[in-house]
């Protein structure tokens, strides 16, 4: 094992650490990550490439990246490239070791024909609707369906006259043949192969018939010597299934399946199926958009890979289902950004000051700090002059008790800048809205304090007018208004409890001219704001669009009706 750093141990990491020390397998550690590309990774994937990868990297073992590549009617190859870029930003790397299901067709093939020269498969002429009928119930035994006991030689004719080609889809498949009375459904003669006349992105036309994932999966582990596959608990029931495989062919490396409780988080959807509506109804921009729990969507939005593996070391490995608090995702996204993200002051809804004993052409710049408690990330050059920006909800002309900002006749800190007091207010003579405040400034508490020791109550965040650079804000929250859309009794349609505030952009905000030539994709904090990072797609369209990351501190609760 790594012994740079200490890993909390789990049931899985148990088994393994029984193994290796056992010299099962000679001591071997290899897993995989098996994707199917017919969709983008969500952060429940990440669960599973950080479980995965992680045991490779702990007993110095390997893990595989492997495409389930073996349904191309809804299979694409941005789906791949999406999954590679996602699985390398999490920060994993599987060497040489990147295979498809596809490079092993023509092994898949001859284990099937093996299977039914044991007599253990047969080619199946029932429908689809037949074949369901057969199946039986969770409480009634299938029945044997009448081809089940064709002659060896007929089914392999068969299979080998699906494989060129000759039969329709929909036709014939190729069953195993184990107990339709089994009480688990999954050992009801499944489907091993079916016929899709489909072009296979890898493989172009040189297959119409295509393997089923237990019949893929199981096998695929095996050629390539996975010593321990790791899946999520809906296979469990499908674990007799993969062991009868291997044991029926004899292969020579039988890997241990082992499942574990897939990641639940609340305010989301993690059904690809439901992800897939989304994007295609429109509700959301795409894959990457950065209300999705998608690993592009959240990559957009500014959560750091770091953080994402913390999250998924926090929350462990169990076998008990549960739904995870979204707080704890957002708290492992704000430990990492407020140690490594540098300040900066944008003013999201701009209330000019003019500060009018200030020089009337005068222009300075202020030091200051790029993070208040790392001193290594040093300070900026922040200018000031005669006119700036503050929010306008940092003033108010009749304040209430508890409102200690801005208001006439008070006195506030300018951020690592000086006392200013307010003594005038610029109405819109129309409206009556507030259009700007005449103040003065104290020249002598420069940098944001005073030589006789008089204190003052808040600090605000400015940006200087002259200076200052209009960028667009993206507010994003959780796409839904309850924990489980799913699972609301009230409701059936998931996209009921969607979040209609989850996208606010703001326009004209002010921020300071430093950020220019900041990367795409880069985090900030906006000071008092939240965490903010610059749209990677904007950015390369030019524009200077910034989406929020997370809030300060966890504000849903506070916003959001509680729930019986």
């Amino acid at each position: 094992m790594n012994d740079t750093k200490p890993y909390a141990m789990n049931f899985i990491r148990t088994l393994v650490t029984e193994d290796v020390n056992n010299n099962k397998n000679d001591g071997r550690v290899v897993t995989r990550f098996p994707p199917e590309p017919n969709g983008y990774l969500h952060i429940g994937h990440a669960k599973s490439i950080c479980l995965n990868f992680g045991l490779a990297l702990d007993y110095h073992g390997k893990c595989h990246l492997r495409f389930d590549d073996t349904n191309p009617a809804k299979e694409e190859v941005e789906y791949m490239e999406a999954i590679i870029a996602d699985v390398r930003w999490l920060g994993f790397d599987w060497g040489e070791n990147l295979f498809h299901a596809s490079d092993y067709f023509h092994q898949l093939y001859a284990f099937a024909v093996q299977l039914i020269q044991r007599g253990k498969a047969y080619v199946c002429s029932l429908s689809a609707e037949e074949v369901r009928a057969y199946r039986g119930t969770l409480t009634e035994p299938g029945k044997n369906s009448p081809y089940r006991d064709r002659p060896v030689e007929e089914s392999v004719s068969l299979f080998q006259k699906m494989r060129s080609g000759e039969f329709e889809e929909g036709t014939h498949v190729l069953r195993a043949k184990i107990d339709m009375a089994s009480p688990n459904l999954n050992l009801r003669d499944p489907t091993l192969y079916r016929i899709k006349k489909v072009n296979h992105h890898r493989t172009g036309d040189a297959w119409c018939i295509y393997p089923m994932y237990d019949f893929a999966h199981a096998l695929s582990d095996s050629i390539e010597g996975i010593t321990h596959s790791i899946c999520t608990l809906e296979f469990e029931d499908h674990r007799p299934l993969y062991d009868w495989i291997l044991d029926e062919l004899a292969v020579t490396c039988h890997p241990q399946q082992i499942e574990f409780a897939r990641l639940n988080l609340q305010y989301t959807e993690l059904s690809k199926r439901k992800l897939i509506q989304l994007v295609n109804e429109g509700i959301v921009e795409g894959w990457d958009d950065p209300r999705l729990p998608t690993i592009a969507g959240i990559r957009r939005r500014g959560y750091p890979p770091s953080a994402i593996r913390t999250f998924c070391e926090r929350i462990g490995v169990s076998k008990k289902e549960s739904r995870i608090e979204f707080e704890m995702l957002e708290e492992c996204v704000r430990d990492d950004l407020n140690q490594n993200a540098k300040r900066v002051m944008c003013v999201l809804s701009p209330l000019k000051v003019v500060i009018t004993n200030y020089p009337e052409n005068g222009f300075e710049e202020l030091d200051v700090p790029n993070h208040p408690q790392n001193p290594d990330m040093g300070t900026r050059k922040a200018p000031f002059s005669r006119e700036i920006y503050i929010e306008r909800e940092d003033f108010m002309e009749e304040p209430p008790k508890k409102f200690f900002r801005l208001a006439p006749g008070r006195e506030v800190r300018l951020r690592s800048a000086y006392y200013i007091t307010c003594n005038q207010v610029v109405k819109d003579p129309a409206t009556g809205e507030v259009q700007e405040l005449h103040c003065t400034y104290d020249p002598l508490t420069k940098g944001g304090g005073s030589p006789d020791g008089r204190k003052v109550k808040s600090t605000l965040h400015w940006v200087s007018a002259p200076h200052a650079i209009d960028v667009t804000v993206r507010l994003y929250d959780r796409l839904f208004t309850v924990p489980n859309p799913s699972g609301e009794k009230e409701e059936k349609d998931f996209k009921a409890f969607i979040n209609s505030s989850s996208l606010v952009t703001l326009t004209s905000c002010k921020i300071e001219q430093g950020v220019k030539g900041i990367g795409p994709g880069s985090s900030l904090q906006f000071e008092r704001q939240g965490y903010f990072c610059l749209d990677e797609k904007a950015s390369a369209e030019g524009e200077m669009v910034f989406n929020r990351t997370v809030t300060l501190k966890e504000t849903w609760s506070k916003i959001m009706p509680k729930r019986e």
